[in-house]
């Protein structure tokens, strides 16, 4: 195979499917992971898919599709987060009210259950948390998504 996407839109969409649905558990699960957030995990799986299959021809085939996906997935998120950061946030009385009523019974959900004891998350959940963003991710793509060393410097564009 050559290192281009030769072929036309349906061939274009056949190749992208058979490459990225495997590999969406695992960015699914990575976005999780980043964003402590369901939905926004999903919308950053979306973003990332979109992004990859508009750009599917600047994909090298041969080269591990994986790590390209995680690559442009942790792109986004980085340039999200930055994003956030320069921007205000700006919050109706409406969600003030309600973000109060939630923290009122969260409170009351942590003594509950501080009072009988029960543990909320593992020890490793605990601790990966701790740590900062990117040795988190690295942890997880050495670890959990079974990257080298290698790959997993690439998507995070540090040294290995």
């Amino acid at each position: 195979m050559s290192d281009s996407l030769p072929f036309g839109d349906e061939q274009k969409r056949v190749q992208f499917a058979t490459l990225a649905l495997p590999c969406m558990k695992s960015i699914y699960s990575t976005a999780l992971r980043l964003t402590r957030r369901p939905e926004e995990a999903s919308d950053l799986v979306q973003e990332t898919y979109l992004r990859a299959y508009r750009t599917f021809s600047n994909f090298t085939l041969g080269t591990n599709f994986k790590a390209w996906l995680f690559t442009i997935m942790y792109s986004i998120f980085v340039n999200k987060y930055r994003k956030e950061q320069r921007e205000p946030k700006s919050v109706s009385i409406e969600e003030l009210d309600e973000k109060f009523h939630r923290s009122l019974t969260a409170a009351a959900v942590d003594t509950y259950l501080a009072q009988n004891l029960i543990e909320v998350g593992t020890e490793v959940d605990k601790a990966l948390n701790r740590l900062p963003e990117k040795f988190r991710l690295a942890i997880l793509l050495v670890d959990v998504e079974e990257m080298s060393y290698e790959e997993a410097a690439a998507v995070l564009r540090c040294p290995v």
